[in-house]
């Protein structure tokens, strides 16, 4: 036992009583601490088995998605939502922070790909009948869905609203693609087709912007700073291009991303979505990538192996088959709303400026893909859409671009004259079951 000293008073008793209390007490705070750390420790690393699970599984789906648009010729696009659709609903494959950011991210680069394919040459030269025709082709399923679904299907006006915007799309990837195909690129119809869908994707991307833009204080230097980068990125491409391009590291690319980001990271803070200053930016660039088609080739290679993929495989996860099943008669409906809209107000000045191929044309442009998913996920991550009516909405999208693209090339395939020779290495212009892809990332 240790001594008492000689003299000592109670308080040295207590300060020992105090200090084993304290002693006591600091053991026990680590005792207790250890146990937290623990869980925490585990609990990141069942996070982080969870991220390199997800990323595995997403890894095989994209190149499953691949290998089967290969051999089956059927856009990877579909194939990737369908994918997602099966592995959400199968086997409970959901999404991270990081899928929502490539996802988000996918969505803005195709978006700049759709604008940048563009020849605005050609929409120059065909402007009064491509805005005739783009313009109806936007105008009537845009206001046939919109009303359709407030007044009929009983979806509220917002709602309401994106399933108009959604529907009113063309899709330019799959028109692009059946063009190519078939040796229309550089014909009459190809030319104003094209000009068309330009000017009605332009359309839904102008109304998704401002229907639902919400007045905040960073909505003037988005709008700013989105207008520099539209008016000085092509003035500094002819500089850029040729002194940095060309290389391995690929600083055009680079750039082209760093703008996109720049764009969406000033939309967030806007609240609201970067889509139409992204495709007119894509549009101001067209004639530098036109005029320097392997740094485009190599954009849409990354683009497409990387981030698209992700944007398509989110959509088809929250698309619910129990939502589906049980709507199919709606998905019927809001399907020939658009068809019948697409009809009635694109074959008019079709059959005026096109004669040959008016219901060509107007099938062409019902086709729908890409626009439409992004505007039905972003009615979704918005809370806008309900779970139920964004699968119903993004199956009826998918059945838009396959249901009016078989049938143009099936029964109202046009043939070409003699003196509108198809492109070279471009087969026969009556193309076969298995060659029509509507590949959205493929020339």
């Amino acid at each position: 036992m240790r001594a008492v000293p000689s003299g000592t008073d109670g308080s040295y008793f207590q300060m020992l009583n105090a200090r084993a209390v304290w002693d006591g007490s600091r053991r026990g705070r680590r005792r207790r601490a250890e146990p937290l750390m623990l869980r925490v420790a585990q609990k990141a690393s069942e996070v982080l088995m969870e991220s390199a699970w997800i990323a595995m599984v997403m890894g095989i789906l994209i190149l499953m998605a691949s290998m089967a648009s290969v051999e089956l010729g059927i856009s990877v696009a579909l194939i990737e939502i369908v994918l997602g659709v099966a592995a959400a609903n199968v086997i409970g494959l959901h999404s991270t922070p990081w899928i929502d950011f490539l996802a988000g991210f996918g969505s803005i680069s195709l978006t700049f790909l759709a604008g940048a394919e563009v020849d605005p040459e050609i929409l120059q030269e065909r402007f009064k009948e491509s805005a005739w025709i783009g313009g109806i082709s936007f105008l009537a399923p845009f206001l046939g869905a919109w009303l359709a679904a407030h007044y009929l299907l009983g979806w509220n006006w917002k709602a309401a609203q994106i399933c108009g915007v959604a529907l009113s799309t063309t899709s330019l990837a799959v028109v692009y693609a059946v063009l190519v195909e078939t040796g229309l690129t550089h014909t009459t119809l190809g030319k104003i087709i094209m000009a068309s869908t330009f000017v009605t994707d332009f359309g839904t991307a102008l109304a998704l912007s401002l229907l639902f833009i919400r007045p905040t204080w960073w909505l003037l230097p988005f709008l700013l700073i989105s207008a520099a980068i539209i008016v000085f990125m092509p003035r500094l491409q002819p500089w850029f291009f040729p002194r940095y391009g060309g290389r391995v590291i690929e600083p055009e690319i680079k750039g082209a991303f760093a703008a996109l980001l720049v764009l969406m990271y000033f939309a967030d803070l806007a609240e609201s979505h970067a889509v139409l200053p992204t495709f007119i930016l894509g549009l101001a660039v067209a004639r530098i990538f036109n005029a320097h088609r392997e740094q485009q080739r190599r954009l849409r290679i990354v683009a497409f192996a990387l981030l698209t993929p992700f944007f398509f495989i989110k959509s088809g996860m929250n698309v619910s088959l129990r939502a589906v099943g049980a709507n199919l008669g709606l998905m019927l409906a809001l399907l020939g709303i658009k068809l019948v809209a697409k009809l009635v107000g694109v074959y008019p000045p079709a059959r005026r400026y096109l004669p040959d191929g008016a219901t060509y044309t107007t099938l062409l442009m019902s086709t729908g893909l890409t626009f439409g998913t992004i505007s039905s996920l972003y009615g979704l991550n918005a809370g806008i859409l309900t779970k139920d009516q964004f699968s119903v909405l993004v199956t009826v999208v998918i059945l838009s671009a396959v249901v009016p693209t078989w049938v143009a090339q099936r029964f109202f395939q046009p043939v070409l004259f003699q003196h509108e020779e198809p492109e070279t290495g471009v087969a026969d212009s009556r193309v076969t079951g298995r060659s029509m892809r509507l590949a959205a990332e493929e020339e």
